[in-house]
């Protein structure tokens, strides 16, 4: 962007940017300069020239960065002239858009087409001081309806805007809980068509190219998964569940996935079938994923378990916590429900029925069920059906069970 030099004398006197350039230009009759590089482009730099020529002009909540860098560029200061441009905006910043959450918020997101020099005149850091601490104070005692409306705030930014705010507000003591519902909502306003739709309308699994936004998407879910806060239970299963299932998808590093796994693992007992069979389908329902992060899962909070038995003195062999039984109760049904499919192989299905432990189930009714509909589907020959049924123990099926079991014999 270049000036014509019939503007000069009112912008010299404000600009001491501008001032030096005329001086120490070697041209005899310097006609115009080169602004390309001025923070915010042309329409910052005309108003910066109004305001120069004292023309009317609004600072809004959307400018007011831009006009702030703008005005450092081109040293608008008070030490030029009084009561400058850079002294202006700062005013306008401090009264307005930083004594509230939206408007920390608007001028933030505002920043990030204004970097690094937002950084440097500590723009950013007040802006996410002011949001972090408005955010905290909000999710304790809010203003309105509904209560979590500041999370919804916090989904404008880019994602290393929101890490920043996170960060910020982590430092400030917040809640797990309040660091996790922030989390959720954005994860589910970023990333909706994979977070938020159970379907997968329209989503191809077997679209499997490296694509530009498959990368972004992919980046974007890991510094999500990043930014958890340490407490494993901070966030709803079937959240992280869904959250996975787009890490597998979006092949997601195993840093990232291993942590949804272990998180997985620890909450296993408020697992539905409904959770589990999110992990197991790809988004179009056409194939299965693989079930090696199930088997992850439920070893890992079979492990769990088993170190607290330990841990009390008890025999993990011989008693099932509560939590144990219902896990096995789901993950039965868990099988009975993935029995139909034709690319089930018998050692992945046994090797899944084989996690839970025998004393964990107090009837076999569910894995009978689900073994029924197996050999059915897969048809496999007689050694191998009398080899899988082993894992069924007969004295723990109920009489209704046992006497349909007697009519097909």
């Amino acid at each position: 962007m270049f000036i014509y030099l019939w503007w000069q004398f009112m912008l010299i006197a404000k600009s001491n940017y501008i001032r030096k350039l005329i001086i120490e230009s070697k041209e005899a009759d310097l006609a115009r300069i080169n602004l390309s590089n001025i923070p915010g482009g042309p329409e910052i730099f005309e108003k910066a020239a109004r305001f120069c020529y004292g023309v009317n002009f609004d600072i809004t909540v959307l400018n007011v960065a831009a006009l702030r860098c703008a005005a450092e560029y081109l040293q608008m200061t008070d030490l030029y002239c009084e009561n400058n441009l850079c002294s202006r905006t700062e005013d306008f910043l401090s009264q307005v858009p930083l004594s509230s959450l939206s408007g920390a918020l608007v001028v933030l997101k505002s920043c990030e087409d204004l970097l690094p020099m937002a950084e440097d005149l500590k723009i950013v850091q007040r802006c996410v001081d002011v949001a972090s601490a408005k955010a905290c104070v909000e999710a304790n005692f809010p203003s309105r309806s509904p209560p979590n409306w500041w999370t919804e705030e916090l989904t404008i930014l880019d994602v290393s805007f929101f890490e920043k705010i996170i960060t910020s507000m982590k430092s400030g003591g917040a809640k797990a809980l309040t660091i996790a519902s922030a989390i959720i909502t954005y994860a589910e306003r970023s990333l909706r068509d994979l977070v938020r739709d159970h379907s997968g309308n329209g989503i191809k699994s077997l679209d499997s190219g490296e694509s530009d936004i498959r990368i972004q998407q992919r980046d974007l879910l890991q510094s999500i998964v990043a930014l958890m806060p340490p407490e494993k239970a901070a966030f709803p299963i079937n959240f992280l569940c869904r959250l996975l299932r787009t890490g597998i998808f979006l092949r997601a590093a195993n840093i990232c996935k291993n942590e949804l796994e272990k998180r997985i693992s620890v909450i296993l007992e408020h697992a539905t079938v409904d959770d589990l069979l999110v992990l197991s389908f790809s988004y179009d329902g056409e194939r299965q994923f693989d079930h090696e992060s199930i088997r992850r899962i439920i070893s890992g909070f079979v492990e769990k378990e088993k170190n607290v038995s330990v841990f009390n003195g008890g025999d993990f062999k011989e008693a099932s916590s509560t939590a144990m039984q219902r896990v096995a109760k789901t993950v039965d049904a868990y099988l009975g429900e993935i029995a139909t499919s034709v690319d089930l192989s018998i050692s992945k299905f046994n090797g899944i029925a084989n996690l839970v432990p025998k004393g964990a189930r107090k009837v076999d009714d569910d894995l009978y069920r689900a073994i029924d509909i197996y050999l059915k589907v897969s048809k496999m020959p007689t050694l191998l059906v009398s080899w899988i049924t082993r894992i069924v123990d007969d004295l723990k099926l109920s009489y209704r069970v046992i006497y349909c079991r007697l009519i097909q014999i």
